[in-house]
C-alpha cells in the first residue's frame, strides 16, 4: 500500500483536532476515510469541515467491518479505550490511541495481551515524548551524563481550567465518567515522561490529592505526590488546574549536576566532579564541585501530534521503527493509579508495582456514587489548549 487510510473513532475536541489534520495533508503517505461517534450531532458538526471524500458511522465496528481504513485512532472517553483498541487489535488492524491508554491497569494489562497476539500495530499518542528538550533529557541521564539518580521535581501547574470547561460534558470530573481528575485528563503525558525521561519508575509513591479544590467537581484538581526510587533518591510531583499563572518547570538531579527544563529552554548544571566523590575527599568544609551552565544542543524538533501519526504511518509501511509502543502505555497508568490510591487512603505508601485488584475496587466505589452532570455533550472547542509551561516577560522600564 502507498497510503494508509485512517479512521477516526470519536470526534469530540481531540477527535475533530486529529481529523483536521489528517484530512488536510499534514501527515504524508496517509488519508482520512472514515470517521465514527454515536453522536449524531458531532458527525454533523464535522462533516462541513472536512474536504476529502470520508465515510460516516455511528458504530466503528460497521467501520471496522466495511474496510475503510487501515489504521484507526482511538479519541473517546477513557473508559472506552480498551474495547475498541482490543476490537482493532483483534481484526488485524493497525491502531493508535489518546493519552491515557485506560483508567486502570487491569484495562492496559488486557489491550497489552491482545497487543502481543495482534500482527497490528499499536501506538500511543504521546506526543511530549516528541520534544527535542525532553529528548535530549533522556540522552543524556541514559548517557549517565547527571550520574547517580538524587531527586526529581515536576511542577506541572500550567493546565489552569474553568468552570464552563467542567461543565462542557456530563461525563468530564466525574469518577463514572472520565475516572478521574487533572492525572488522567491533562498529566498522562507528563506521568509518562517523568519516567521515560528518568529512564526508571519509582519503587513508591505517596499522593497527596484534593477533590474539587478549585471547581465544583467530584475529582482530584490538586495533587502533589512524593515517589522513591530504588537507589533511595526522591521525586516530587505537582499539579493542579486551578493555578494561574502556572508553572512547568522539571528538574532532575544528580551527582554530576542536573538537568532544569522549564520555558521552552533546556539547561544542564554539569558539575567538574561527581559530588559524591568530591564529598568524600574534599578537604575544605564549605566547598561545592565547580559547576558549569551549558545550554544543551538539541536538533530542534518538536512535531507533536502529528509527529507521532508521521511515525505511526511510516512504521506501518515499514519505512522507520514505532516511536512509541503502546504497551508503554501501562507505566503512566500505575503511576497515576498510585497515586489516586494513596490520595483516597490520606496519603499511604503504595509500592509498585501497583495491586491493580485493590485500585480497581476502590475506583468502583467511587463510581458507584459519582454522579453525571448537567453539560453539553455536543460541544466541540474551536481551540485546544494543551498547556505551554511558556511565559511571556514583559520589561518595564
Amino acid at each position: 500500500m502507498s497510503k494508509i487510510r485512517y479512521g477516526i473513532v470519536g470526534v469530540g475536541n481531540q477527535g475533530t483536532y486529529y481529523a483536521l489534520r489528517l484530512d488536510g495533508g499534514l501527515v504524508e503517505d496517509s488519508c482520512l476515510t472514515a470517521v465514527a461517534d454515536i453522536n449524531p450531532v458531532k458527525i454533523e458538526a464535522i462533516k462541513p469541515k472536512l474536504k476529502g471524500e470520508v465515510a460516516y458511522y455511528s458504530d466503528y465496528k460497521k467501520m471496522l467491518s466495511d474496510g475503510v481504513c487501515d489504521a484507526v485512532l482511538v479519541a473517546v472517553p477513557h473508559y472506552d479505550h480498551p474495547q475498541i483498541v482490543i476490537e482493532c487489535l483483534n481484526r488485524g488492524v493497525h491502531v493508535i490511541t489518546d493519552k491515557p491508554a485506560a483508567v486502570y491497569t487491569k484495562q492496559v494489562e488486557e489491550m497489552n495481551a491482545a497487543a502481543e497476539k495482534s500482527k497490528a500495530l499499536y501506538g500511543m499518542m504521546f506526543n511530549q515524548r516528541t520534544n527535542c528538550l525532553y529528548r535530549k533529557m533522556k540522552e543524556i541521564i541514559a548517557s549517565g551524563g547527571i550520574g547517580d539518580l538524587q531527586r526529581v521535581n515536576w511542577i506541572i501547574t500550567d493546565w489552569f481550567r474553568t468552570q464552563k470547561y467542567y461543565d462542557s460534558g456530563s461525563w468530564r470530573a466525574t469518577w463514572k465518567g472520565e475516572g478521574g481528575g487533572v492525572l488522567i485528563n491533562q498529566c498522562p503525558h507528563q506521568l509518562d515522561l517523568v519516567q521515560w525521561v528518568v529512564g526508571e519508575m519509582p519503587v513508591s509513591v505517596n499522593g497527596f490529592c484534593k477533590y474539587g479544590k478549585w471547581h465544583d467537581v467530584e475529582v482530584e484538581d490538586e495533587v502533589t505526590a512524593y515517589f522513591e526510587y530504588a537507589n533511595g533518591a526522591s521525586g516530587v510531583f505537582i499539579t493542579t488546574t486551578g493555578e494561574a499563572p502556572g508553572t512547568n518547570r522539571f528538574e532532575v538531579s544528580g551527582t554530576k549536576g542536573k538537568l532544569l527544563c522549564e520555558n521552552k529552554k533546556l539547561y544542564f548544571y554539569q558539575n567538574a566532579e561527581d559530588s559524591q566523590s568530591f564529598s568524600k575527599t574534599s578537604s575544605e568544609s564549605f566547598a561545592a564541585p565547580k559547576c558549569e551552565v551549558i545550554e544543551p544542543e538539541t536538533d530542534g524538533e518538536n512535531p507533536q501530534h502529528v509527529g507521532i501519526l508521521q511515525n505511526f504511518t511510516r512504521a506501518i509501511l515499514g519505512k522507520e521503527p514505532l516511536f512509541v509502543d503502546g504497551r508503554e502505555g501501562i507505566r503512566g497508568v500505575e503511576l497515576m493509579n498510585a497515586i489516586e490510591l494513596s490520595g483516597w487512603k490520606d496519603g499511604a505508601r503504595v509500592n509498585l508495582p501497583i495491586d491493580g485488584d485493590a485500585y480497581y475496587n476502590e475506583l468502583m466505589k467511587h463510581v458507584a456514587v459519582s454522579r453525571f452532570k448537567a453539560g453539553n455533550d455536543n460541544q466541540v472547542e474551536g481551540t485546544l489548549n494543551f498547556g505551554t509551561g511558556f511565559v511571556k516577560v514583559k520589561s518595564e522600564k
